[in-house]
């Protein structure tokens, strides 16, 4: 091990205090102070905190809220004693967490808090954005399905799960590589499977259960800059959450000079399904973001792009890299980008036979466009333009939920309306940054 890798090795928690407090005065004079506590794990007899920051080198540290609050108007930072991401019970460490580990499983949180307790929710997460999320019939298809969405970006990744853990399930998730699991609860026997993967981080978020009360909640909301300077805002909520919500959103509309325009078709309930599941999950990715979701999965997922058509094209392709990865698994038992080497590498009638198979995969994944065909986009912000909206219905897609409100929302208008697709307007964009 180089001295480098030794430095990075430690970790200088003891530079952090073991108590924190913030304090604001308003105009009116009167202070208001959040009190917090450093977080940390006593892990083979040693108190440990934060492993390290975003990288290894940088020093950091975890606080939960403990006391106080701060008061904006009508809106409220979250109580002392709801914690979640920042107050886990550390079931099992392996390796203590880094920051990654604690913010991949606080957004899978921020999106999986709009799913009620029926409805069995599984998120994969890395760098902040989701792999694969899905809603199925229990945790186990919901897991499988999420998994399958983009296991090649899965790995490594932190599965949150809104409902207790199974045996079933988690023997499906000790077949793959993650860092993070996390639950409100874990079944008896569990915890014995999931110990087979040793630097696995297994946290408990009891809290998890209540999320779904919370989801409506705005509460204050801080980014720190880079000189020491911080930005207040209240925390983004949709709008719309329920399908009863989704039902009462209008379809797409829109006026140019002087011609008023309308989308002709309305959802299906099975569409309204898809459209409500894409519009919660595009609240947690990073924007400018477009998804494609159908069945109640992710198919394809494009984030933190500058130009929406850009990022629905990105979607697209992944989609298609994503199916064609999915489909050699199933046919050859291999990913796909394992295949496509051997492919590079082989000579003579060994190069043959494996361009046969490529082709094989290729024509499977084109059948249904990725899955794309019948599938729903997702677009957190309007289409400036029709070209975004032409990359999904050129695949096939039949319904778009997006905020609405361009000049030339007519266009996407026009757009549907030719191949017999639907879309709603939210009325509302899901930036985040």
């Amino acid at each position: 091990m180089g001295e480098l890798q030794k430095a990075y090795k430690t970790v200088m928690d003891d530079h952090f205090a073991p108590m924190m407090e913030i304090s604001f005065v308003g105009e009116d004079g009167k202070r208001q102070t959040l009190f917090y506590e450093k977080k940390t794990w006593v892990i083979d007899g040693v108190k440990k905190g934060l492993r390290y920051g975003e990288n290894p080198g940088q020093e950091a540290a975890l606080y939960k809220l403990v006391n106080g609050n701060l008061a904006l108007g009508d809106v409220q930072t979250i109580q002392p004693g709801r914690h979640l991401a920042s107050d886990v019970e550390l079931l099992q460490s392996g390796k203590h967490p880094g920051k990654t580990n604690i913010t991949d499983t606080d957004n899978a949180l921020n999106i999986i808090r709009y799913f009620g307790s029926d409805e069995p929710v599984v998120a994969i997460l890395k760098h902040n954005n989701p792999c694969g999320i899905a809603l199925g019939s229990d945790l186990l298809e919901s897991y499988l399905r999420a998994y399958r969405a983009d296991q090649v970006a899965a790995f490594g990744g932190a599965i949150a799960l809104n409902g207790a853990l199974d045996r079933e399930t988690a023997e499906a998730i000790v077949d793959q590589y993650c860092e993070v699991v996390a639950a409100p609860e874990f079944e008896e026997g569990v915890m014995e499977i999931l110990k087979r993967r040793k630097n696995l981080r297994v946290m408990k978020i009891s809290n998890m259960d209540k999320l779904q009360q919370w989801s409506g909640e705005r509460v204050v909301d801080f980014k720190s800059l880079m000189d020491g300077g911080i930005i207040t805002q209240t925390s983004f909520v949709p709008q719309a959450r329920s399908l009863e919500d989704f039902k009462a959103l209008k379809l797409g509309y829109g006026r140019y000079k002087g011609i008023d325009y309308q989308v002709e078709k309305a959802p299906t309930e099975e569409q309204w399904k898809d459209l409500r599941f894409g519009w919660l999950v595009e609240s947690g990715i990073t924007s400018n973001s477009v998804i494609y979701v159908k069945d109640l999965v992710t198919v394809g997922i494009g984030t933190g792009e500058q130009d929406r058509v850009g990022v629905a094209k990105i979607a697209k392709d992944k989609a298609y890299i994503k199916a064609k990865d999915r489909i050699c698994w199933d046919m050859f038992n291999m990913p796909h980008n394992d295949l496509f080497l051997e492919f590079e590498k082989a000579e003579g009638s060994e190069k043959t036979e494996l361009a046969d198979k490529l082709g094989e995969i290729e024509e499977a994944a084109l059948i249904t466009n990725a899955r794309l065909q019948g599938a729903r986009m997702v677009s957190d912000a309007f289409f400036p333009n029709r070209d975004g909206a032409d990359v999904g219905l050129r695949e096939g897609i039949d319904a778009i939920i997006q905020p609405g409100g361009s000049e030339r929302d007519f266009e996407t208008i026009e757009a549907v309306n030719e191949v017999g697709a639907t879309m709603v307007y939210t009325g509302q964009r899901s930036f985040k940054h």
